[in-house]
């Protein structure tokens, strides 16, 4: 059985909270540990604040749009963004790549979400956007959704 949810928000960084907890309540009802719930938690983070950080350089009315797909105990997640896109994907990959280093940021996001799930695959073009798709399978997770 499938379950799906949609949702978008504006390009604020207090809403990224909001898009942790709300992916985190959805895939709750697969009985996930507590590990498996912080990676997830984690990794909606780091995409949702590099879509407006990154994506968007904190321009308000700019979108954010999130997807999580659960079917058979895997959860499949898209983070999209319309805006600005990566030159070169291969590059914002790499640990501790940072365009914002005056900001303080780590550099790690897109390797944090390589370690904490199964598949990250990144689609993105330069004044078009960014999609960030992201799959973990599930180790303890009800196989059916109620």
């Amino acid at each position: 059985m499938k379950n799906e949810m949609k949702i978008q928000f504006s390009a604020l960084s207090q809403n990224e909270s909001f898009a942790r907890v709300t992916v985190a309540a959805f895939i709750a009802q697969l009985d996930p540990t507590m590990d498996e719930l912080t990676e997830i938690k984690t990794v909606v983070s780091e995409a949702v604040t590099n879509a407006i950080i990154h994506g968007y350089e904190n321009d308000p009315n700019g979108k954010v749009y999130i997807s999580v797909l659960i079917e058979d105990g895997v959860i499949d997640m898209k983070i999209k963004d319309d805006g600005q896109g990566i030159i070169d994907v291969e590059e914002a990959r790499q640990p501790l790549f940072t365009t914002k280093p005056e900001l303080e940021r780590s550099g790690m996001g897109f390797t944090i979400m390589e370690n904490f799930m199964d598949e990250v695959d990144i689609q993105s073009q330069p004044g078009k956007g960014t999609e960030i798709r992201l799959r973990k399978h599930l180790s303890t997770s009800k196989m059916l959704c109620n």
